[in-house]
């Protein structure tokens, strides 16, 4: 599967040195000394070849360097460029120095700046053998070449007027580091300093890996399955509180922050990804969601695919969710589209799933990627058109499968389908329901005549299914098709031809439409239900208005019954059938 974000990588490295070399005849060469630190310290640079930044007395040791000790606290307004001169005594050094070898040669110069004071030169092991190198690649009548170190600047911490400040300071600074990280892969590896104490203050997993029973003593520690940008970014919490993270980034640092245990910059994470949360983007962060273990980030991702399915599912992202994350959006109740445009949705799916497991998309192998995702797909929602002009004609289904589903559509009694034919319900909030009748009485026959109760309600609602009495004679199977129509326009709003099996009992048996009817206040609707079976049971003592009151908002939804005209097989607001309305507010 291929990365759901495009991620890319902060270069954080610092600008090396500038070098200028005079002509071979010359008494002098020119260094321009750039200075890109805070304060005019040595800045850490973050390539992985870069060295690190040594005090005064490990640079005189490495390379025997012979400084004048000057005033190293800048001054505020100095350029940052600064023009010192290596004089002949340090050229004749240096192409002395060209003859040995690599791993003990060093330059030793003393440099003047030209204002006359001088400046103090610090350099390292690594660093010297970086001089070495570039001094014996100079032949006598070249330019000669001389490297110049700065050591970090004196009395920094008087700059700083709070801990905050001083920690983040030290930030991605060599000043007092005593670890560094080689951070990613390949040519993306970044060489990061930082220091044990500030990491093993922000983070469990630090301390553990610096003063735990197994402690590492190394120096260098390789994290390759870490983004450098992300790791910057955590190390950049643990000194100053500072979130830095974007939309390329979000993911790799939340990553870094579980591995490495900061809670509070996990939670920083997925504050953003919830902000950002759209219906373009759903599906991916569902994904990592899962991945990651963040059910209530994955909850609020299904709860946007519910509320705009028909956009997440044509989003360039669908495709590469993986099989698990598609089944469990398969599986719900609300997602708010038309079963048709889900299969839809699971063949290019089943395609992108063929080329990533490198088969020719065949319908045989969409079967077989999709697995049990594919019994997750409720046919008998769709209309008969529906399904013979796509599903049908897939070659997905098997001829058994499409026999079945066709023989479910056209004929009564229905036969058993091995789909889910529950309907789905794209509404959010708790399932409600009113009766109307106070009490139930035996037989209630049945001649092909609907039954049917005219209707108002006094605010907006989602009727989603009735509640209809059963049978008399004991656990039967009816055959019943449902309806809701407009009474002023006699346009039908909604309906489903099925069936549902009761227990003989004096209950009722809810009866789904396949999507839920919006009914608007004060208007009238006739509530329609034709059954074929044996008698029934029925209700009686009907009451004209029924109120609903929702327990924690207190909102009360008033129905209102009238006598429906017309042949309504003696249903009426006093007795009758259909006893119960499902809707949702």
């Amino acid at each position: 599967m291929r990365c759901c974000a495009c991620l890319f990588q902060q270069s954080l490295q610092c600008s090396p040195s500038k070098m200028a070399a005079g002509e071979s005849n010359s008494r002098s060469s020119c260094l321009n000394l750039s200075t890109p630190g805070p304060l005019g310290n040595a800045q850490a640079s973050n390539g992985v070849h870069s060295a690190p930044a040594g005090n005064a007395g490990s640079g005189a040791a490495a390379g025997g360097l012979n400084r004048t000790t000057g005033s190293t606290n800048p001054q505020p307004g100095l350029d940052s460029d600064v023009a010192v001169r290596a004089t002949p005594s340090a050229q004749h050094q240096a192409r002395q120095a060209a003859g040995q070898s690599a791993a003990v040669a060093a330059a030793a110069a003393n440099v003047e700046s030209p204002g006359g004071s001088a400046s103090n030169m610090t350099t390292s092991s690594s660093a010297c053998s970086a001089d070495t190198a570039a001094i014996s690649s100079s032949l006598p009548g070249s330019p000669a070449s001389v490297l110049v170190y700065r050591e970090p600047v004196y009395n920094w911490q008087a700059t700083k007027s709070t801990v905050k400040e001083r920690f983040a300071f030290l930030f991605n600074n060599e000043v007092l580091s005593d670890v560094h990280f080689l951070v990613g892969k390949g040519m993306g590896v970044q060489r990061i300093p930082a220091h044990r104490f500030a990491l093993a203050v922000g983070s469990a997993v630090f301390d553990a890996m610096f003063n735990g029973g197994m402690a590492t003593t190394s120096t260098e520690i390789e994290l390759p399955d870490v983004e450098p940008a992300a790791f910057l970014a955590l190390l950049k919490f643990l000194y100053s509180d500072e979130v830095q993270i974007g939309p390329e980034t979000v993911m790799t640092t939340l990553y870094t922050a579980k591995k490495y245990a900061v809670p509070a910059l996990e939670a920083h994470c997925v504050e953003f990804l919830k902000k950002n949360l759209r219906a373009d983007n759903a599906f991916m962060l569902l994904t990592q969601a899962r991945l990651f273990d963040e059910p209530q980030l994955a909850s609020l991702c299904l709860e946007n695919i519910d509320k705009n399915t028909a956009d997440a599912l044509a989003a360039e992202g669908f495709t590469d969710i993986d099989l698990d994350t598609l089944m469990a959006v398969l599986e719900r109740d609300t997602l708010g589209v038309r079963e048709v445009r889900l299969f839809g949705a699971a063949v290019r799916w089943a395609e992108a799933e063929t080329q990533r497991q490198q088969l020719q998309p065949t319908p045989e192998n969409k079967r077989r990627v999709l697995g049990k995702a594919l019994g997750l797909i409720r046919f008998p929602l769709m209309t008969i058109e529906e399904f013979a002009a796509g599903p049908a004609q897939s070659g997905i289904l098997t001829d058994r499968e499409v026999v079945s589903l066709f023989l479910h559509f056209t004929v009564n009694p229905k036969p058993h389908v091995e789909f889910i034919d529950r309907p789905r319900c794209c509404l959010r909030g708790k399932e409600c329901s009113i009766t109307r009748f106070g009490q139930v009485e035996s037989r209630w026959g049945y001649s092909g005549t609907s039954d049917r109760i005219r209707f108002s309600v006094n605010r907006r609602i989602f009727v989603v299914g009735f509640g209809l009495y059963g049978s008399i004679h004991g656990p039967t199977d009816y055959q019943v098709n449902i309806q809701i129509i407009h009474t002023d326009s006699n346009t039908v709003l909604g309906q489903n031809d099925t069936g549902f099996s009761c227990d003989g009992t004096a209950n009722t048996f809810r009866v789904m439409f396949k999507e839920p009817v919006e009914i608007l206040p004060s208007v009238n609707y006739i509530a329609c239900a034709t059954l074929k079976g044996p008698d029934s049971h029925y209700g009686t003592k009907g009451m004209r208005k029924v109120t609903h009151e929702a327990p924690a908002t207190g909102t009360k939804t008033c129905f209102t019954f009238c006598y429906a005209a017309g042949n309504n097989n003696g249903t009426s607001v006093e007795d009758g059938q259909i006893p119960e309305v499902i809707f949702y507010t």
